[in-house]
């Protein structure tokens, strides 16, 4: 990644598994690093960590919970107050097998994965663009799944409903789908902006998405999976690689592109944009 210094960056989901690798290494090549997450407890707590892992002092904390879109813009406000540049956005937070609906009526996965980044994410897109402007570039990274490919489109009634499925996967993969319509649409509509977005997947990863698999199936499921430090490549390499510079909208899996699924469309992209657009205008 080289020298990182003079630049910003704002992990979501980055006190724990995937995302805390993410801000660890960020911080230790000199990033200034900010950790979002819902529990101030944990995230202070990750805080602390990493500045005593790193030395960096530049490490701090955001409430952010994507699951009501609420806290989402009160994130975004507290953030755009402190008057901090931000050059690269990191879409990291997640959950997977859960079940339910959001504090604003949405299934819960497309909620959180989804919908609540889509509002954070437009919600600091003057700030990215103008980060952009002073120079290298900026850059929003968005951690999908391989699970995408098995989703077979995006149904809009659905995602106003509560989890159907009882291992909640299926909406998992449509939910990882938005997350790659996203980054595409991104793209075109940033396009001659400064501003490039990719979708990756990190690999499957022993991280704490596993937490609620009981034990002792947890370990052995667990066990030949990447450690989270492995799982954050990816989205380091899409964070910061020079090489990446001019390209954008594009999904990687293990630091190389890859092609998305065949579903995911400029047409579907063009209308989960205004869709999502219209569901979370305050």
């Amino acid at each position: 990644m080289g020298d990182l210094t003079g630049r910003a960056f704002l992990v979501t989901g980055a006190n724990t598994g995937i995302g805390l690798a993410t801000a660890r290494a960020l911080a230790e090549r000199g990033g200034r690093v900010t950790v979002a997450c819902r529990s101030p407890e944990k995230g202070t707590a990750a805080v602390a960590g990493i500045v005593a892992a790193t030395g960096n002092q530049a490490v701090r904390f955001l409430r952010l919970d994507l699951a009501d879109l609420d806290s989402v813009r009160a994130a975004a406000a507290d953030f755009l107050a402190r008057d901090e540049p931000l050059d690269v956005l990191v879409n990291n937070a997640g959950i997977a097998g859960r079940r339910g609906l959001t504090a604003d009526g949405f299934e819960l996965m497309f909620g959180v994965n989804h919908l609540g980044h889509f509002a954070f994410t437009l919600a600091l897109l003057d700030r990215i663009r103008q980060s952009a402007e002073r120079g290298g570039g900026a850059r929003i990274v968005i951690v999908s799944s391989d699970a995408h490919y098995q989703a077979r489109g995006v149904d809009f009634a659905q995602v106003r409903r509560r989890t159907r499925a009882i291992t909640g996967m299926p909406e998992y993969a449509v939910s990882k789908l938005c997350n790659v319509l996203f980054a595409q649409e991104l793209a075109r509509r940033l396009t001659g902006a400064g501003v490039t977005s990719y979708a990756l997947h990190p690999g499957v990863v022993a991280s704490d998405i596993w937490r609620r698999v009981p034990w002792p199936v947890r370990p052995l499921l667990t066990r030949r999976m990447l450690t989270v430090e492995q799982g954050a490549r990816t989205s380091l390499y899409c964070a910061t690689a020079p090489e990446l510079a001019g390209q954008s909208g594009r999904f990687y899996d293990d630091c190389a592109a890859r092609e998305p699924s065949p579903v995911a469309t400029p047409d579907l992209a063009g209308r989960l944009w205004e869709q999502s657009e219209e569901w979370t205008s305050a």
